[in-house]
């Protein structure tokens, strides 16, 4: 029954937001409190709820004073140059923009946090698809994709976890894994090429000069067809030829970064990049908690750029609106997860899973894994999956002859759809600073997340890694 209920509880939550009969906030804490009541144990719902609680709120803290960090670090211009340069590989052509979406996210997903990742991309490529009116479900999509392949590096979490539950070198798993990860990343930018194909049919091509030229909404800008043929389009319209990917939604101009702001400090420039350095160091060595780090990071980048109290005052208001939506949908998340771990549905679904692998397929107890990876970790937390299942699929395959590694690899590969699941905290960074639906974004983003998750898995056949 537990079982049962599990699963009827996962579909609601999934069915409700994606068809946006309920806000993700709301539907994390009614759909699991209803459910709680259902499998007969509602008078324990305040336990779970403070255990969700507990267990999130380092996460939560983290996420909060990372935004109010990366955000004054984007008011006083440390990504400046950065988004310049991704400006001028992609010239307004929609094709260059996503590609250079996925390329951003991966380059900047070399420091193992999804926030961070998130935080940067979307600063630097939102006034882009703002201003072209591009999808910003394809930004997000493409962003969450590129950051879950990199999610597997041994300092990003999942490869980590996979090594302390089965008792493993990070190495011995990561490394050999590195040619499938890439087939992956390599498939990740394919999709983008296409996306960003059917963007650039959709809305044609602008130079850059003409991109980032703040205009009314009234004003028509008229673009000529560039040398590959794209065809003219009428800036401001909104209208497309009637593909599939829905609209950006309208807004009242530009909101770019501008070059004269009142809150750029130039002079404070190496400061403010060796702080981000020192702190990203500090953050992948685990000189102290990640919390702490940002909470310090925080209020010394708050004191040395904004020495006056007013000016603190509106750096903090500023950001306060994703402070409150990201650490709103985190504290929500956490009655979901308190009530699938504390009622036991999580652990009756899984035994179920892995009692029901036909006996067939002992010897595959690798792609087995592969392939349970990837819903498993969309459902559950990392640490739901890699220390409570992970070592129940290990001890399996090791009956049938499977290495624990061989296990241990394939457990990986379910990362690119992890990313999107609205039990992981970094999603609502995402969808919040890009303004898009959490619903919008899970509906474009599962079937190709899950395509990526299957190209990692079958590159690592394919090779002999698994």
């Amino acid at each position: 029954m537990l079982t049962i209920l599990g699963f009827a509880m996962i579909a609601t939550f999934l069915v409700l937001i994606m068809l946006k009969k309920m806000s993700p906030i709301a539907a994390l804490v009614l759909i699991p409190a209803l459910f709680c009541v259902l499998v007969g144990k509602g008078a324990h719902l305040g336990d779970y709820v403070i255990d969700g609680v507990t267990g999130l709120a380092p996460t939560a803290a983290m996420l909060m004073f990372a935004i109010v960090y990366f955000g004054v670090m984007i008011d006083v211009g440390l990504f400046d140059p950065v988004v310049r340069g991704i400006l001028k590989f992609c010239r307004a052509d929609p094709l260059r923009i996503v590609v250079g979406t996925a390329v951003l996210a991966a380059i900047v997903s070399l420091d193992g946090d999804g926030s961070t990742t998130f935080m940067i991309t979307v600063s630097a490529m939102y006034p882009l698809y703002k201003r072209l009116k591009m999808s910003l479900v394809v930004m997000t999509g493409v962003a969450a994709m590129a950051n879950g392949v990199m999610n597997t590096l041994p300092w990003g979490g999942p490869t980590a976890r996979a090594a302390t539950a089965l008792k493993l070198d990070a190495s011995d798993i990561f490394v050999p894994m590195i040619p499938a990860l890439a087939a992956g990343l390599l498939f990740v930018l394919v999709l983008a090429y296409v996306l960003g194909r059917r963007e650039r049919g959709r809305l044609g091509v602008l130079t850059l000069d003409e991109a980032l030229v703040e205009a009314p909404e009234a004003e028509t800008v008229l673009v000529g067809a560039g040398s590959s043929g794209t065809p003219k389009r009428t800036v401001g319209s909104g209208t497309g030829s009637g593909g599939s990917l829905p609209e950006a939604p309208e807004d009242e101009g530009f909101q770019g970064l501008d070059p004269a702001r009142a809150t750029l400090r130039p002079k404070l420039y190496w400061f403010n990049a060796l702080l981000t350095v020192v702190l990203l160091t500090a953050m992948i060595m685990e000189w102290l908690p990640i919390p702490v780090l940002f909470l310090l990071g925080a209020a010394l980048a708050l004191t040395v750029n904004f020495p006056h109290m007013p000016d603190q005052r509106a750096r903090i208001a500023a950001h306060a609106e994703n402070v409150l939506n990201v650490s709103g949908m985190v504290f929500a998340a956490a009655v979901f997860t308190g009530v699938l771990q504390g009622t036991g549905m999580v652990d009756h679904m899984a035994e179920w899973l892995v009692r029901n692998i036909p006996d067939a397929m002992g010897p595959h107890m690798a792609l087995v894994t592969g392939v349970l990876s990837i819903p498993l970790t969309y459902f559950m937390s990392n640490d739901g999956f890699y220390f409570g299942i992970l070592p129940v699929l290990a001890e399996a395959g090791q009956a049938h002859g499977v290495s624990a590694v061989e296990i241990a690899r394939a457990s990986i590969v379910g990362q690119p759809l992890h990313m999107s699941s609205p039990l992981v905290p970094a999603v609502y960074v995402l969808v919040g600073m890009a303004k898009v639906e959490f619903g919008d974004h899970t509906r474009f983003v599962v079937k190709w997340a899950v395509l990526t998750s299957l190209v990692v898995l079958g590159a690592g056949a394919v090779l002999g890694i698994l």
